[in-house]
């Protein structure tokens, strides 16, 4: 079954305008293969980070000269220093370009939203660390729809609301030259029932190799629209629309994220994984048998971010003043300073940094007693990763690829789902802040991820 059949099969739901707000369902990607160093260097791609550890990958230097006006040859006119993500030989130190197979492209996590009349549903990676929503659409190059067969391809000439947003453009681009572009436009999408009137969708006209091997169709962006990529203007995200135009209630301007594992489908909620917006599923909430813990969101860089000035591992405080995060759904792996990394690993026998994984990693059969409890602050409260979390994919031969790595030169972590998963996230926007409550699960299951 194809990759489009089979998330079809599984979220298949054709909202209509007058749906009421209902939980999106969320599976994980069945096609998502896990690799601990590819999703590293994934984030190093995404937020230019220099690594403060050894290992293959790096961000370096390179002069570009762009040519003289009227010429397509690069001499003459201006040089440039650019920073680009590089790959280096452990046994030469030989410097050479990262290609697509180096980085991980694809998302665990797709969600289906519907967009335009009569609307055109399409699987997007939700990512509360960008604040674009861009698609796959039929404007791209006849060569790269032939080549990707497996997407569903948004067609605006199929939509009678779709109206073209004349002169804007977007682009994301990242150091390892990879990069996704092209026009925009405005037409209604629905999420999960709440309907966004003229939404602004950025098309696809062109996308590099390592945009185009992911799963998805595309992108949901769950930031703050300061850093939207669409020129000359930024424009308002989805949620910013709804809460502009009353699409959900002014007592619920926000968004919700529980994200379930296909290791939870013996415990209660099933490992059940879902997103809604305009309100809180207070099942979910009564389960965790607490309420709901608010912190303020600082979100001058667009990002979800709050304090998170402490974290433990086995009880043991680490002070870590002044310290920041940021909750990402678009980030697989959580990165934290060296020193938290450090004490991390050092509480689990066996473990070591590995240069050539550029990661931390400990022994795969490693019992569950003998791994630590690991919690990071949200605010003033404390908030434990799951064990069953701590380790991300497999790595050389008996040893697990850790879940928590170093987040290099960053001065803030980036807790993604291996922390998101232990909790279930409220992000509120009317409010300006970040809420979440500890996921209770009856057991940890620490088995293999299935081939």
């Amino acid at each position: 079954m194809s990759i489009v059949k089979f998330l079809k099969s599984k979220l298949s739901r054709n909202p209509s305008p007058t749906m009421a707000a209902t939980k999106i369902k969320i599976i994980p990607n069945p096609h998502y293969q896990k690799s601990g160093t590819k999703s590293y260097v994934h984030l190093m791609r995404k937020y230019g980070f220099h690594p403060t550890k050894e290992g293959p990958y790096t961000i370096g230097t390179v002069m570009r000269q762009t040519g003289r006006q009227y010429t397509d040859k690069p001499i003459g006119g201006r040089v440039h220093a650019r920073q680009v993500l590089q790959k280096k030989s452990i046994d030469t130190n030989e410097v050479g370009e990262v290609g697509a197979d180096d980085v991980q492209n694809d998302s665990m996590y797709l969600a289906q939203i519907g967009i335009g009349t009569p609307a055109q549903n399409l699987n997007l990676d939700f990512d509360t660390g960008s604040a674009d929503l861009w698609v796959w659409s039929t404007k791209l190059p006849s060569a790269t729809l032939s080549e990707n067969k497996n997407h569903t391809v948004f067609d605006p000439s199929k939509s009678s609301s779709f109206q073209n947003k004349a002169g804007s453009t977007w682009k994301i681009s990242y150091g390892d030259g990879s990069s996704a572009s092209g026009t925009v436009g405005n037409d209604d999408v629905n999420i999960g029932g709440v309907v966004v009137k003229g939404q602004a969708i950025e098309l696809a006209d062109t996308l590099s190799a390592q945009f185009a091997s992911g799963a998805g169709d595309g992108l949901l962006g769950l930031a703050f629209g300061n850093i939207n990529t669409v020129k000359p203007a930024a424009v308002n995200t989805p949620v910013e629309n709804m809460i502009t135009q009353s699409d959900i209630p002014k007592t619920a301007e926000l968004f919700t994220a529980k994200l379930g594992s296909w290791r939870d489908t013996d415990e209660p909620d099933k490992g059940e994984s879902f997103y809604t917006f305009g309100f809180i599923d207070q099942d979910t909430v009564k389960a965790s048998g607490e309420d709901i813990y608010y912190t303020p969101v600082d979100k001058s860089q667009g990002f979800w971010m709050f304090d998170s000035t402490s974290a433990t591992v086995n009880g043991k405080s680490i002070a870590r003043a002044s310290n920041k995060a940021i909750a990402d759904t678009g980030t697989t792996l959580a990165l934290v300073d060296d020193s938290t990394c450090k004490a991390i690993y050092d509480a689990i026998e066996g473990a070591y940094y590995d240069t050539n994984s550029q990661g931390y990693i400990y022994p795969t059969n490693t019992a569950l007693d003998k791994l630590p409890v690991v919690s990071f602050a949200v605010g003033d409260k404390q908030f434990v990763v799951q064990k069953e979390d701590l380790g991300f994919a497999e790595a050389k031969s008996g040893y697990v690829y850790g879940g928590i790595q170093s987040r290099g030169s960053m001065d803030m972590d980036i807790l993604g789902d291996t922390f998101l998963k232990g909790i279930y996230a409220v992000f509120d926007i009317g409010n300006t802040r970040f809420g979440a409550v500890q996921r209770k699960e009856l057991h940890q299951n620490l088995s293999a991820p299935p081939q």
